[in-house]
């Protein structure tokens, strides 16, 4: 076995600085024979200084993965395959199926008439529509009409499962779950139900005809779930509630207009371990660069522009996707100079603030960053 205990060395108060000898390498192979080890070998290595994600930065454009898309129509069913889906795989996470970080995503492809069986799983989950007309979701006996840009909560245990109307036509959209958050917790549990179909029990679109107004509550409904009722979130006054922030904001530097999704019940995210929000960018803004404990997938749902994530510039249009790692500097800029743009994202930044791990960090201005364009 080929050892690298030195290369974790750090000749700094504090750190493990152990040089290995004869006598150090007899005896790391004995703890290893015990299945233990000795900490000041692996230490700086498990304690880095600051968080360094495995992921890489990513883009996956929509012109260029739509054609594969598509083509799983003709080779898989929903019902041999499960759920239709080409997933997003992060070079530094495919041990993981990760797009970034402990988030997995894909795209979901589903014909007229089509639809996939109702399951449960331990994995919290939300579906973003990028195309088509008359796709549905029903999430425990709740039935929910979907158009472009709405996006709906399939959470943490409860029965779901996604089809397309008769009347439709050919929809795509993308799937978020915490998969790999899950498995890393060794916590994940997955059952299919036994009619593999579950009886829609309110009335279609309930639950934002109830709960639709963010800021008014009904007075007669309770809610004690830790998840969001409201279960679907409308591109329609998402965008209204957007242009409305930025008429009387500037909002911030490094985001522009961002609104975070919240339960209506709570005002806290949406799902435990999932949040997601959506920003505007004005014609011709670009964000100052920051960075921030967590994982953050982006889905562009308006207009055309880029992003600088580690420095490598990524140009975005409509229905791309691109990751920011945790730790990892970050800008936005709408290249359009008369329209707006607008990022959906959905990330892991309920665990960091639950957990008691978010920090953000703004570039120095003498950091000798150089944005891109």
């Amino acid at each position: 076995m080929v050892k690298v205990h030195d290369a974790f060395r750090e000749s700094v108060a504090g750190r493990a600085d152990v040089a290995d000898t004869p006598q150090l390498l007899a005896y790391y192979d004995e703890l290893e024979r015990l299945d233990t080890g000795a900490l000041w070998t692996v230490a700086n290595k498990i304690e880095p200084w600051q968080p360094q994600s495995a992921s890489v930065p990513v883009l996956w454009r929509y012109r260029d993965l739509r054609a594969h898309v598509l083509r799983s129509i003709d080779l898989v069913t929903p019902e041999k395959a499960g759920r239709r889906v080409i997933y997003l795989n992060n070079p530094g996470r495919r041990d993981v199926a990760a797009a970034v970080g402990w988030l997995y995503s894909g795209l979901q492809v589903m014909h007229p008439g089509e639809a996939a069986s109702a399951h449960a799983h331990s994995a919290s989950a939300l579906r973003f529509i990028m195309e088509g007309t008359g796709a549905y979701t029903v999430v425990d006996g709740h039935k929910m009409t979907l158009g472009a840009n709405d996006f709906v909560l399939t959470p943490n245990g409860t029965w779901h499962e996604h089809g397309v109307g008769a009347e439709g036509t050919t929809c795509i959209w993308q799937d978020g779950l915490d998969i790999p958050l899950i498995n890393a917790l060794e916590a994940g549990f997955y059952v299919v139900h036994p009619d593999l179909s579950q009886a829609v029990t309110h009335a279609v679109d309930d639950a934002t005809a109830t709960w639709g107004g963010v800021a008014l509550r009904p007075h007669d409904v309770a809610w004690q779930k830790n998840y969001s009722p409201l279960f679907k979130y409308e591109w329609g006054p998402t965008y209204e509630a957007l242009l409305k922030r930025a008429s009387v904001s500037d909002g911030s530097p490094f985001d522009g207009i961002l609104m975070h999704y919240v339960n209506p019940v709570t005002g806290g995210p949406v799902m435990p371990t999932i949040g997601a929000s959506m920003q505007l960018l004005r014609p011709g803004e670009h964000t100052k660069a920051h960075r921030h404990t967590g994982s953050f997938l982006y889905q562009v749902a308006k207009g055309r522009g880029f992003s600088v994530v580690n420095g490598q510039r990524f140009d975005w249009q409509e229905r791309d996707i691109f990751c920011v790692p945790s730790w990892m500097f970050h800008e936005h800029a709408n290249l359009s100079a008369t329209e707006d743009a607008c990022l959906f994202c959905f990330s892991d930044l309920p665990v960091m603030h639950s957990l008691g791990l978010y920090r953000e960090e703004a570039l120095a201005e003498n950091a000798g960053h150089q944005p891109v364009g």
